[in-house]
């Protein structure tokens, strides 16, 4: 893994939302059960700038940014404390395979330790075996829940 010594990780800040809605479109370009809509992307991570509940992450190389993720908590009567779905894992694809994943998900998985979570969770489509496997590499485990939804018209 070749990483560019530039790249750092750092907390999104509202001058990067069009960096973020493009990445987000790059992303839901290949998962079957979303659909790329940049006003629903902007509204939805403006909620989370204001939410106080969780963290966007992204990656940046020399003022670009290359990668995101973000993480929001919810209580957890299995664990009896806070766990941290993290969400919106994507990286450039001109800048995968140099690390800025694997660095992403550490940062994430510290700011969860930070706020004493006890669980990190995150969802995957099933067909996606490239991020199924970064996730696997990166010590990530298979449950034997599976994810339903419901919405709201």
């Amino acid at each position: 893994m070749n990483m560019p010594s530039t790249t750092i990780i750092r907390p999104a800040i509202r001058e990067d939302l069009n960096s973020l809605v493009m990445l987000l479109e790059m992303l839901f370009s290949i998962e079957a059960d979303f659909t790329a809509d940049r006003e629903t992307q902007l509204r939805g991570l403006e909620m989370l700038f204001e939410s106080n509940q969780g963290c966007i992450i992204v990656a940046e190389n020399r003022g670009m940014v290359v990668g995101m993720c973000s993480g929001q908590f919810l209580i957890s009567t299995a664990e009896g404390g806070l766990s941290l779905v993290v969400e919106d894992v994507v990286v450039h694809n001109e800048w995968q395979g140099r690390g800025i994943g694997a660095m992403l998900m550490n940062s994430v998985g510290l700011y969860a330790k930070e706020h004493n979570a006890s669980r990190l969770q995150l969802l995957a489509d099933s067909e996606n075996f490239p991020a199924l496997n970064f996730y696997k590499n990166h010590g990530w485990e298979s449950t034997r829940l599976i994810c339903l939804r419901k919405r709201h018209s």
